[in-house]
């Protein structure tokens, strides 16, 4: 009887487009031939063959590696978003806050959107610390 191995997490099968490649990784590759071979064929005739190629390569390389890189199911992009987030955007040292609920029914204060006795929603507490509606 034949055997065929079929995978437990399916969520990690791609689907394939054409030759065997995902539509991510098609779009990739071909936009890395638009820009890479122009840059070839219109340096080769100032610089030589050999460094045309190193800079179509150069030109390449990165359109590559966006197509086939991936690591924790996140491809390179959103891994780059996460990098620039966590280096530049963010703040370095994030404070961490809570908003303790137990403090604010001691105090009397209703907490907005929360009903009160007869069944209707609660306003904003007033300056007093109760609601007055």
């Amino acid at each position: 009887m034949p055997y065929v191995p079929v995978p437990k997490d399916l969520s990690k099968v791609k689907t394939k487009v054409a030759l065997n490649l995902t539509k991510r990784q098609l779009i990739c590759f071909s936009s890395a031939v638009v820009i890479g071979v122009p840059v070839y064929l219109f340096t080769k005739s100032f610089v030589g063959n050999d460094i045309a190629v190193v800079l179509m390569i150069g030109f390449m390389l990165p359109f590559f590696f966006i197509a086939m890189y991936e690591k924790d199911g996140q491809p390179a992009e959103k891994i780059f978003r996460n990098i620039i987030r966590t280096c530049f955007i963010r703040p370095k040292i994030r404070l961490y806050r809570t908003d303790n609920l137990y403090k604010n029914l001691t105090k009397g204060v209703r907490m907005v959107g929360t009903k009160n006795k007869t069944g209707k929603k609660a306003g904003k507490p007033s300056a007093g610390g109760k609601n007055t509606s």
